[in-house]
């Protein structure tokens, strides 16, 4: 699994023009399946996230984790986090998990963040949306299960 990590200020993800997920102060969270991914690669990286220090504390220091700042995540399924671009201009999305495979693993991925005590916002599998962010600091991290 893939994902980029936004750290925002406010967040909302629209489907034709109505708004099905928002956030405040909080996460928003690009995630990728790949066709190797297990719950293993869901418990690793809701572990990762959620005690990922990269909220300020009072010293302006990134040194708090989303629950410290009781900070909210809006979750986005994003297969485009596996292109293959190396051949030809037109990129390969051949290594993204198929549906069949990728909603039940980003299902039990957010439910993870919910059971941290995390409030968890989302748009829909395989829709076509439209994500608004605030990007805080900006910050912005990538992270891969494949690579711890």
């Amino acid at each position: 699994m893939r994902v980029v990590i936004q750290r925002s200020k406010k967040a909302e993800v629209a489907i034709e023009g109505m708004v099905v997920g928002a956030i405040s102060k909080g996460l928003v969270l690009l995630v990728g399946i790949n066709e190797e991914d297990t719950q293993e690669d869901v418990d690793y990286l809701v572990g990762k996230i959620t005690k990922m220090r990269i909220f300020e504390d009072e010293n302006e220091k990134m040194n708090l984790a989303i629950t410290d700042v009781a900070g909210e995540i809006l979750s986005i399924s994003q297969f485009t986090l596996f292109a293959d671009t190396k051949k030809g201009n037109r990129p390969s999305f051949i290594k993204s998990a198929r549906p069949e495979q990728a909603i039940p693993l980003y299902e039990a991925f957010n439910q993870g963040l919910k059971d941290m005590g995390i409030s968890v916002a989302t748009g829909e599998f395989g829709a076509d949306m439209q994500v608004s962010l605030i990007n805080d600091g900006p910050v912005t991290i990538i992270i891969d299960s494949q690579s711890k």
